[in-house]
């Protein structure tokens, strides 16, 4: 087996694609050990010491380094960790845990009008098919979480969460394209 890597928009991940499925279904991120418990791989990889993030794609893993932390030296270890696991055939999430479940937050009440329910599922198709794909290949993900008045509420997550470029991503790409296609959409904004 052999696990390709890529650089990223941030500098502070790497994505890992190790040739196989990783995740049937969604996407799955931890951001630190205590979330990480419910995955073995997960947990394994925050125990270097130097990892801050893990995110697991359909295809791949991208896995965060902590600020000032080497990736010539931590990658080796990363990718033998990786290997070892796919290897092995081991599970991804430990048994007796809803850790294979991700629901996402709701920590903001956005108001969503039940009058805008066309819209929304207009803004909801755009990025399921054509800024996921995009956002996945620089390993991570984004997330509606809603809209009101106008504005469009996304979360970034894996190499896009924290990733210097994500403003840029968000107001020049994601924004330009969603206004387009839909009109009422005033601004795209970080959730």
């Amino acid at each position: 087996m052999y696990i390709e890597t890529e650089t990223t928009p941030n500098p502070a991940t790497l994505k890992f694609l190790p040739g196989q499925q990783v995740m049937t279904a969604g996407t799955r991120e931890f951001t630190s050990p205590e979330e990480a418990v419910a995955s073995p791989l997960a947990e394994a990889l925050f125990d270097l010491g130097e990892v801050t993030g893990v995110f697991f794609g359909r295809e791949f893993v991208s896995v965060t380094a902590g600020p000032g932390v080497s990736w010539a030296a931590l990658k080796p270890q990363v990718v033998a960790m990786l290997l070892d696991h796919f290897v092995s055939g081991a599970p991804l999430f430990s048994a007796g845990t809803a850790g294979a479940i991700a629901v996402p937050g709701e920590d903001e009440d956005f108001g969503e009008d039940p009058a805008d329910a066309d819209i929304v599922a207009q803004i909801k198709e755009l990025v399921e098919t054509r800024v996921r794909p995009a956002v996945a290949q620089d390993g991570g993900d984004i997330v509606y979480r809603g809209f009101r008045e106008g504005v469009v509420y996304l979360a970034m997550q894996g190499a896009c969460s924290g990733c210097p470029s994500s403003t840029a991503t968000l107001k020049q790409g994601i924004e330009s394209l969603l206004k387009h296609y839909v009109p009422e959409v005033s601004e795209v904004r970080a959730a």
